[in-house]
């Protein structure tokens, strides 16, 4: 074993011969031995045998395998020093290996080791893009299971600080190609990772990258298979790729194929589906998604029968009206229950505008930490929901109804709305000739619309409420249910009973979007007033 001293002889020996460094094979041959020296003489051969390794090409095997021995020593100041260094054997053919042996060097579970492998894999990275990713890839298809998913994990973080010189579409072909190799066999966890990374490359952001992804998607949610609502793991894989599908649905991106999956294999066995995860209450997560995805979904096949499906699995959540007694008062002890969370898609009716202006009223002038309460929390999630069910039930009033409304579902971010298109469009001054009035029915001749009434599930959901009190005073008559209203306390006992209900979502209610909410419905309420003498419909 050489020494110290000898190490730096033959170190002075190919450092003076510079280019011609190669004819002193000996000279490297003892620096490659000082791997098997004591502590100073491997911190040495961990430096000097890089710096000429590109001299010896006959020896390069000889030289990756002493500076790998080097990367496994038991003194963390070598090893570090060893991973260090590594970037420097990383050329031509080496390179993949290098990518190799780095990406098992990221179970490491020391800090700064761990830090100068990912530095290490990004500079060669940089050198050879492509040769860089096959050493990560094979890791992950054949490495074990921690060295695994710290490489995925490593794509998934990384890969969007490369420079578009080093992400080509040449290389963006090849993650795409490996990554499906990959989704052959993930787990849940490593399948969203793998959404994160191939969303993010450029080449997938087109309409065309955007449908690849939605198939690949929908390929993993194997929507060809029989559905098993009491399969957990059935369940719970359905609703993990169809949260990664939703984001890339639009107006060219369809969303029929899971749409049509939902209508015909998951609405009828909702009250049936099981899941671990806990505190999901999984029919009303079924029922998000599906709203989600629905105003993306391109010609049905099947749309009658479809259509019928979802009507009647939503009437499941509508109601009855207490049953009276002989003397008119109400039989039972317990008020129907407004299930308002899982019916935004559905319609109350006009006992529900009530609630809205206590609703506004209660929030009026309130922003900053008054929004924060869990209480107002609660009371701007429930204006959401109901604000939503208010404008399509307008649109049911029409005869026939007009289908031509749009809502932001109350657990998505809202947008506001451009005023100035919308004063533009009112200005009196504008070229535009002024709209004729409708040529449709007067006031006193239009009729109400009826919907029909349904029986609510009491298997789903998981509220508690408080029990109302008999009694048979003056009603407000709601479509689908009767709730006695004659004074502000009624109102006050309505909106507890919704609180109660509300709190399934409030959680993603911040206070800045809730201020948003509280100005764009005193907006709306405004705008309405203005309107109402032309519009349709009865109030």
């Amino acid at each position: 074993m050489p020494t110290v001293e000898e190490l730096y002889r033959n170190y002075g020996i190919l450092a003076d011969a510079t280019e011609t460094a190669g004819q002193h094979k000996d000279a490297y041959q003892v620096i490659l031995d000082g791997v098997k020296g004591g502590a100073k003489e491997k911190r040495l051969a961990a430096q000097f045998i890089p710096k000429f390794f590109k001299h010896f090409p006959e020896l390069a095997d000889s030289a990756i395998n002493a500076q790998l021995d080097l990367c496994e020593d038991e003194d963390v100041s070598i090893r570090r020093q060893a991973i260090k260094e590594l970037p420097q054997f990383a050329t031509g053919d080496n390179l993949p290996r290098v990518a190799d042996i780095l990406t098992q060097l990221l179970q490491s579970d020391d800090s700064a080791e761990f830090n100068l492998v990912n530095n290490a894999l990004l500079s060669i990275f940089k050198m050879d893009a492509k040769g860089t990713l096959g050493g990560l890839f094979s890791q992950i298809l054949q490495g074990e299971d921690i060295v695994r998913e710290r490489a995925i994990k490593f794509l998934s973080t990384k890969l969007k600080t490369l420079p578009e010189e080093v992400m080509t579409k040449e290389v963006e072909e090849f993650i795409l190609a490996e990554s499906k190799k990959v989704l052959e066999d993930v787990t849940g966890e490593e399948f969203v990772l793998f959404m994160k990374i191939l969303s993010g490359l450029k080449s997938l952001q087109t309409v065309s990258g955007r449908q690849q992804l939605v198939e690949l998607v929908a390929e993993q949610a194997d929507l060809e298979q029989t559905f098993n609502p009491s399969d957990t793991d059935c369940v719970d894989r359905l609703l993990q790729c169809t949260r990664q599908a939703v984001p890339l649905f639009s107006k060219n991106v369809h969303s029929t194929k899971f749409v049509t999956y939902f209508c015909e294999h998951v609405l009828p066995n909702l009250s049936s589906l099981t899941t671990l995860v806990e505190g999901l209450d999984i029919q009303l997560e079924v029922l998000k998604l599906l709203a989600e995805m629905s105003s993306f979904c391109g010609d049905m096949e099947k749309l009658e029968s479809n259509l019928k499906k979802l009507f009647d699995k939503l009437l499941e959540y509508m109601p009855l009206p207490p049953e009276e007694a002989e003397n008119g008062e109400n039989a039972g002890n317990e008020e129907p229950k407004l299930q308002f969370s899982y019916v935004e898609l559905q319609y109350f009716a006009r006992g529900l505008q009530v609630y809205i202006r206590q609703l506004r009223l209660a929030l009026q002038g309130k922003t900053g930490e008054a929004l924060k309460t869990e209480e107002n929390k609660i009371k701007v999630v429930a204006l959401k929901i109901t604000n939503n069910i208010n404008v399509l039930i307008k649109d049911l009033f029409h005869i026939p109804p007009s289908y031509k409304s749009t809502v932001t579902l109350s657990w998505k971010p809202v947008q506001k709305a451009d005023t100035s298109q919308k004063r533009a469009s009112e200005d009196t001054t504008s070229s535009s000739p002024p709209k004729k009035a409708s040529a449709g029915p007067k006031r006193d001749a239009r009729q109400i619309y009826n919907p029909p009434s349904g029986k609510y599930s009491s298997n789903l959901g998981s509220f508690s409420y408080a029990n109302g009190s008999a009694g048979s005073p003056p009603v407000i008559q709601l479509d689908l249910c009767c709730i006695p209203i004659t004074t502000s306390a009624d109102v006050a006992d309505l909106i507890q009973k919704f609180n109660h209900q509300s709190k399934e979502v409030v959680s993603g209610v911040d206070e800045e979007e809730a201020g948003e909410d509280v100005a764009i419905a005193a907006e709306e309420e405004s705008t309405e007033k203005t309107a109402k003498s032309s519009m349709p419909l009865k109030g």
